[in-house]
């Protein structure tokens, strides 16, 4: 009956999503907060989690595609025309609007089911601003900076933008594996060369908890769509189209079924907020005033249009298309960071001219 009347997608998101909120509220799983404590406090911890969730997502995700449980290439983040543009100009435009919200868009869902009428905010004007870059006036822009910019990697003789298929391109034999195993290992390298990590239970949970929920995803629309009577798009947690998504659904009717993306924003909120009362940690929060009311509405429509130009955000790009061992991954995570750090030197320290001087930190761990 669900897959008949295609009610499987978002029931399955909404099932990740409440594992995604929960966790990532009850152990702060955060882009933004992680980058912060290393910038200013020295501590890696955070940004070990986040490494961590990459690695187990590569691991289960690499496992579902050698069992045959999932093709990579039905995933639209491995087409072979590589948007190189948009990889860098949206992330660091999504990067900076990060650093004025205070988090990512997922942060913001995780904020709205503690109470933050702030997160409300910021997922409304991030998820109305991606549809304007996706299908409305802003699309215009992004087709002549990031798609007829974008380079086509099949005259490099690679079928998509996995760096096992590259590697394997240019080597004349097939890599992929190796190149999985040696990624993998120089992720856990660095995870697990911190003692205080190791013993950072919380972030572990969390790390390998955000991972599994992103394999989930690939495995999930992968199966449905094979018994599907509709078409099924295979994909894994997103939070930039996905909200605008929602909002369609909400307002109009669309003619489609609400898919995997929006079951998966309304299951963080959902997971966010039964973590948040268990804790007895709900706070109903607005803006304190009129500049910051301005500054969290700047920030979430550079999200919504960087997310767009880049494909993602940091849990799109930053963990589900890394798990796909893409190499626009790493270049639009580099690029976020650098729009984060310019925005945190707008906002804290007065100028972007500041961004790169030399940061006082604490003591690393």
């Amino acid at each position: 009956m669900l897959m008949e009347s295609g009610l499987a997608p978002p029931l399955a998101g909404l099932i990740a999503g409440t594992a995604m909120g929960y966790v990532a509220r009850r152990y702060h799983f955060c882009t933004m907060s992680a980058l912060e404590r290393r910038w200013y406090a020295g501590d890696d911890n955070g940004l070990r989690a986040w490494g961590l969730a990459i690695m187990v997502a590569i691991v289960l995700s690499q496992a579902l595609a050698l069992a045959g449980l999932f093709e990579p290439r039905q995933s639209f983040y491995l087409s072979p025309s590589f948007g190189w543009t948009g990889a860098i100009l949206g992330g660091i435009a999504f990067g900076f609007g990060m650093a004025l919200v205070g988090t990512c868009g997922f942060g913001a869902l995780v904020r709205l089911g503690g109470g933050s009428l702030r997160g409300l905010v910021v997922v409304v004007i991030l998820g109305l601003s991606a549809l304007a870059a996706q299908r409305g006036v802003v699309a215009i822009g992004r087709v002549a900076i990031v798609d007829s910019q974008a380079y086509d990697l099949t005259t490099l003789g690679s079928p998509d933008q996995s760096l096992g298929s590259l590697v394997s391109a240019i080597a004349g034999r097939d890599l992929s594996f190796p190149v999985a195993v040696l990624v993998v290992a120089l992720l856990g390298s660095w995870i697990f060369k911190s003692s205080a990590f190791r013993h950072d239970y919380g972030r572990i949970i969390a790390g390998v908890g955000i991972g599994a929920v992103v394999a989930f995803g690939w495995a999930a629309t992968s199966w449905i769509a094979a018994r599907s009577f509709v078409p099924v798009q295979i994909e894994s947690a997103s939070f930039v189209m996905p909200p605008g998504d929602l909002i369609l659904q909400l307002i109009a009717v669309t003619g489609t079924l609400p898919d995997y993306g929006v079951g998966l924003v309304l299951g963080v909120v959902v997971g966010a907020a039964a973590s948040a009362v268990q804790r007895h940690d709900v706070r109903w929060e607005a803006c304190d005033d009129a500049r910051e009311l301005s500054r969290h509405l700047a920030g979430a429509t550079l999200m919504g249009i960087g997310g767009v130009f880049s494909l993602g955000c940091t849990i799109g790009q930053g963990i589900s298309a890394a798990s796909l061992l893409t190499i626009s991954a790493p270049i639009v995570l580099i690029s976020i960071a650098i729009g984060a750090r310019l925005g945190l030197a707008y906002i804290l320290e007065g100028s972007v001219r500041y961004a790169f001087s030399r940061i006082e930190r604490g003591p690393a761990e």
